[in-house]
């Protein structure tokens, strides 16, 4: 059992409950999979292999690559992306996914509507607003969902911040609210982490949920405070330079695919 046969089995067991259904898409978008082709990838150029069925067309992934291989029964051209790159690529083609079709538990077509929901779900880029917090208190009435979707958000976050503290916070002028605040974030890395708590609280199934994400430097006054009242995530030292090979096609967020 994979982390995504895992999320499907789930939803399967409860199809009427949104969490479960959320869980399944956001891991879906967060792992890898892996993409039939037509043909070897030109450079950035991919070229799916795309199936007619009863119900539109699809292209097929596989969370295993020896999914793909029992599968296809012989050497076959593929591509590894990011769950989110295969829905973004697809997203208004009228294309749907054939998820791990008859190699295991979590076989299953997602058809092309569900497809543009994900990939508009995941491009939804955070506001910006400018506050001052006056006040840092613990966190208070937070649902285990949302603690759960950011530890595991977090945790494949690493090199982009030290950590991160979860508080509650009153505003100048009085709004209270809570904060996510990363300590230290590498340079460039406020837009990927404030998409990831977005996303963390859209896909942990809170109605009308809002947290307010905030970045500071660890020498900062803040910092003290947050450090004092609030719930810390650590997320994974960054890996040394030389110790992993180049990021195949997708992987780069500089470099997107192109389909042919």
């Amino acid at each position: 059992m994979t982390p995504l046969d895992t999320v499907h089995a789930a939803m399967e067991t409860a199809p009427e409950d949104d969490a479960a259904r959320l869980r399944f898409y956001e891991r879906l978008a967060d792992g890898e999979l892996f993409l039939l082709l037509e043909s070897e990838a030109e450079g950035e150029t991919l070229t799916p292999r795309v199936f007619s069925l009863e119900d539109g067309d699809v292209v097929l992934v596989f969370d295993r690559e020896d999914r793909l291989a029992e599968f296809v029964g012989a050497p076959a051209p593929y591509a590894a992306l990011p769950g989110r790159v295969v829905a973004r690529l697809l997203a208004g083609q009228g294309i749907g996914l054939g998820l791990n079709l008859g190699v295991a538990p979590s076989s299953m077509i997602v058809p092309a509507d569900a497809v543009d929901w994900l990939a508009q779900t995941l491009g939804n880029a955070p506001s910006e607003i400018e506050a001052r917090p006056e006040e840092v208190l613990p966190p208070k009435g937070l649902p285990e969902a949302l603690l759960t979707a950011l530890d595991a958000k977090l945790a494949r976050a690493g090199g982009l911040a030290r950590f991160a503290y979860l508080a509650a916070v009153r505003y100048e002028g009085g709004r209270h609210g809570h904060m996510l605040a990363f300590i230290d974030a590498a340079d460039g890395a406020e837009g990927p982490l404030a998409r990831a708590a977005a996303e963390a609280l859209t896909f942990s199934g809170i109605e009308a949920g809002e947290m307010d994400v905030a970045f500071f430097k660890a020498h900062e006054p803040v910092a003290a405070s947050l450090a004092r009242a609030g719930l810390r995530f650590d997320l994974p030292e960054p890996e040394l330079p030389g110790s992993a090979p180049p990021p195949p096609p997708g992987m780069d967020p500089t470099k997107p695919p192109k389909l042919r």
